[in-house]
């Protein structure tokens, strides 16, 4: 049986995956970057909407950035 934890991290697997398979939609939609990005801010904005004030949601995302920006750091060019 899966701990707590691993299963925390077995959930944030399933929607990273999927999250990706959009993006490969997202593409397929629309080759303008800008186009994807800012959709996918509102996704993370609608997902708080009701809930959660919109200046904090940008404080999550920019503490989420703040714990990415190291790890894709380290893998050099992203392309």
């Amino acid at each position: 049986m899966a701990t707590p934890t691993e299963e925390n991290f077995n959930d944030y697997k399933g929607a990273e995956k999927k999250a990706l398979e959009l993006l490969a939609a997202m593409k397929a939609t629309s080759p303008k970057k800008v186009d994807i990005e800012l959709a996918l801010l509102v996704a993370i904005f609608e997902l708080h909407k009701g809930t959660t004030p919109a200046s904090t949601v940008a404080a999550i995302v920019q503490g989420h950035l703040k714990q990415l920006v190291p790890f894709y750091a380290s893998k050099g060019s992203i392309n």
